[in-house]
């Protein structure tokens, strides 16, 4: 038990580390070609948030643990609602605009309806997981393709900004991008295998510590980039980093596993857990367009969210102890 828990506590860690890294060593080569900050804004750094939760559950399937796969992607989706958005409204109240309920969250609950219902018969097939990808590279061609309509882009203004404070050379950035991933590799494996162990000897399915420990675990950049853009009165960005995520996570994360290792889902992980992450980002809905029209997510709301996650983790620790 001891080596375990020391392969969590050191994997997580060094696996969001080398994640940073990679993702700005990736947008330093991408500017030295001169690929545009928009580009690498939406593709690198998009990707480089997510890359956890994709590197953590494509491990997982290929190693035939596709509880870890699946409870990765579903507990995250989870935790960014319940848990960061609860968490960052209550330090901070957070408002929804107009763009984000005409554009975002109507795609997600698109999305998640999609997968709600590629899941209906308690399986993910290959075929379910192309689905998933086709409909994911879809829309970062569209989004890619609306954004260039805007010249006066703030994504692209950003990473411009940022690439300028960026003084590593084009040498150290390769040799961080090849040594980011190496180190994501590396340290993805210590998690996984710690969560397995851990699993084993605590008598737990994969799937309660993919839901929790895990998802919590690779869910840490988002939480801390959402509470910066709210104390920073950058509300659109605190809501993008979560629902872009959602996206990711239940597009790309569960897709690429999806085809590496078709898997089984149980009832418990349909009807509690798929069931509960449709939920929450259906409340996004009632939240973000308010009583009175006038929609954001305030203290006591992000209260609601947070009890609504600490109620979630109770039942999941209730079975799994029941078990």
């Amino acid at each position: 038990m001891p080596l375990s828990v020391l392969a969590i506590l050191t994997g997580l860690p060094l696996l969001l580390w080398s994640a940073g890294r990679f993702v700005d060593a990736s947008a330093v080569i991408a500017n030295h070609f001169r690929i545009s900050p928009l580009v690498i804004g939406m593709l690198i750094v998009g990707f480089g948030t997510s890359m956890p939760e994709m590197i953590v559950s494509a491990l997982a399937a290929s190693q035939g643990n596709p509880g870890i796969a699946l409870g990765n992607a579903i507990g995250s989706n989870i935790t960014n609602i319940a848990l960061i958005l609860g968490l960052t409204a209550i330090i901070c109240p957070i408002a929804v605009k107009s763009s984000i309920l005409k554009k975002e969250l109507p795609i997600l609950t698109a999305v998640t309806f999609l997968s709600l219902f590629l899941l209906w018969d308690q399986g993910l097939s290959r075929l379910d997981a192309i689905i998933l990808l086709v409909v994911f590279f879809a829309l970062i061609g569209w989004t890619f393709w609306v954004s260039t309509k805007h010249q006066q882009d703030n994504l692209a203004v950003e990473v411009q900004q940022e690439l300028e404070q960026n003084v590593m050379s084009i040498r150290q950035a390769t040799m961080w991008s090849i040594g980011g991933m190496l180190l994501l590799v590396v340290s993805s494996r210590a998690l996984v295998w710690g969560a397995i162990k851990i699993a084993t000897q605590l008598g737990v399915s994969d799937l309660f510590i993919g839901l929790t420990i895990i998802a919590v675990g690779t869910s840490l950049p988002e939480l801390a980039s959402s509470i910066v853009a709210t104390q920073k009165q950058e509300h659109d960005i605190a809501l993008g980093n979560v629902l872009g995520s959602n996206l990711f996570n239940t597009l790309a994360v569960i897709g690429i596993a999806g085809a590496i290792h078709p898997m089984e889902i149980s009832a418990s992980a349909f009807y509690r857990d798929i069931m509960v992450m449709t939920a929450l980002t259906l409340s996004l809905f009632v939240l973000g367009y308010g009583i009175k029209g006038r929609g954001s997510i305030n203290r006591f709301e992000g209260g609601l969210l947070l009890c609504c996650y600490l109620g979630y983790t109770a039942v999941l620790l209730f079975q799994a102890m029941s078990a």
